[in-house]
């Protein structure tokens, strides 16, 4: 692990018009870690993906990636940094056919070669977006859209993804394929900031991970200390 965070959060307020929904949120996310946000419905973890993709606007005293001042940049902006959000959801252009999901996944990119690389390394990831190419992919189930939004962010050349929820709605033998992609995308330098309500799969796979409760950060520690920490374990393990 790098000494400097590569995703530095400090003091961050967020909120949806008058309701406030997070409170002096900090964390910071290290060069080649899986590092999970846990916590029940409605606790701000996805409003914290948001915040820092800057697709909601929030007050903080430092809002860093990769040395780079986020709380000054657009969305847009925030991707060319190498940080690649995958929304809760998937988010996927459904009448676009995976091919071209893939491709819109690169829209700023001028290295063509490094494109085809990236989607070679999208199909080996996931072999099925390979043989759906010219399906539209709105067709695609629930766990091969998942598998198409995680293969569009890479496709941006990202140094870190935030993923949000990847497990929801999703046939258990989809989940696993996708929790064993997001090892592989570890284990091969990218960095993971994962948002995720299956509290015991993501801390299992997780290097740290921190428990949010109400827009605060309530606990945190390794994947491992948190998943034999009795008050996680009662509260989202139930055990």
């Amino acid at each position: 692990m790098s000494a400097e965070p590569l995703l530095l959060v400090r003091g961050l307020t967020a909120g949806y018009g008058a309701v406030e929904v997070l409170h002096d949120v900090s964390l910071q996310v290290h060069r080649g870690e899986i590092v999970s946000l846990i916590g029940a419905n409605g606790a701000g973890k996805s409003t914290t993906l948001r915040c820092i993709s800057r697709l909601l606007r929030g007050r903080c005293e430092r809002l860093v990636f990769d040395d780079e001042d986020l709380a000054r940049l657009p969305p847009h902006q925030v991707v060319g940094c190498g940080l690649a959000h995958v929304p809760e959801g998937r988010r996927i252009f459904p009448r676009l056919t995976v091919r071209e999901n893939l491709e819109m996944g690169a829209y700023r990119r001028r290295d063509p070669d490094g494109v085809a690389r990236d989607l070679k390394r999208v199909h080996a990831l996931f072999p099925i977006l390979h043989d759906r190419a010219s399906q539209q992919g709105g067709t695609l189930s629930g766990g091969e859209q998942q598998m198409l939004a995680i293969g569009r962010a890479i496709m941006s050349a990202p140094s870190m993804l935030m993923m949000d929820e990847p497990s929801m709605g999703i046939a258990p033998l989809l989940v696993a394929r996708i929790f064993e992609a997001v090892r592989e995308l570890r284990d091969h330098g990218m960095t993971i900031l994962l948002v995720e309500q299956n509290a015991r799969a993501a801390l299992r796979l997780s290097d740290r991970g921190y428990v949010m409760e109400t827009g605060r950060i309530t606990l945190a520690g390794t994947g491992q200390e948190l998943l034999h920490d009795r008050r996680v374990q009662e509260a989202y393990l139930g055990e």
